[in-house]
């Protein structure tokens, strides 16, 4: 236990050592643009072929956290049995409802992650980034995490999408 808590100051120095490269080093390599935050890939990083951003920084704003969404309507009933489609559209949706209800709107989502059910066809998976097109800015799309799991808590959910946004205060 001893050793883990020694760990903890050193981590924090090893990030401030590695944050504190040149200024051109810290220039994006693009940028959102919204006052409150900014999108970017560094030029020191792999470039995303999937679109998504490597690094969402938040510069103000309010933070807005939004629970895993699923294929469920207003009234609590499935959207979409059997049919992936149907499912994300819903879950994108839900997502757009949850980030207006809290004062922002989609572009202000900078965080997606997908979970998805091992029981989807993997050839159907491109549907999630052309559905989420339809919301994000995709010149500068937020940043994501995509995992496949063995199921999700009700069988018949074949996707969740949490989200992370900042908005204006």
């Amino acid at each position: 236990m001893k050793s883990a808590l020694f760990l903890v100051p050193l981590l924090w120095l090893c990030m401030a050592f590695v944050n504190a490269g040149t200024d051109a080093q810290k220039k994006p390599a693009q940028s959102q643009g919204h006052q409150s935050f900014r999108l970017f890939n560094p030029d020191t990083m792999a470039k995303p072929t999937a679109g998504y951003s490597q690094v969402a920084e938040v510069t103000g704003g309010k933070t807005i956290y939004i629970a895993g969404q699923v294929a469920m309507d207003a009234s609590g009933a499935l959207v979409g049995k059997d049919d992936f489609r149907a499912q994300v559209e819903q879950a994108f949706k839900n997502l757009d409802a949850a980030v207006h209800a809290a004062g922002g709107d989609f572009h202000s989502v900078i965080k997606l992650n997908y979970f998805c059910a091992e029981s989807v066809d993997p050839a159907q998976i491109s549907l999630v980034r052309e559905i989420r097109d339809r919301y994000v800015d995709t010149a500068h799309p937020p940043t994501s995490t995509f995992v496949v799991v063995k199921r999700l808590v009700r069988p018949e959910w074949l996707i969740e999408i949490e989200a992370v946004a900042v908005a204006r205060k």
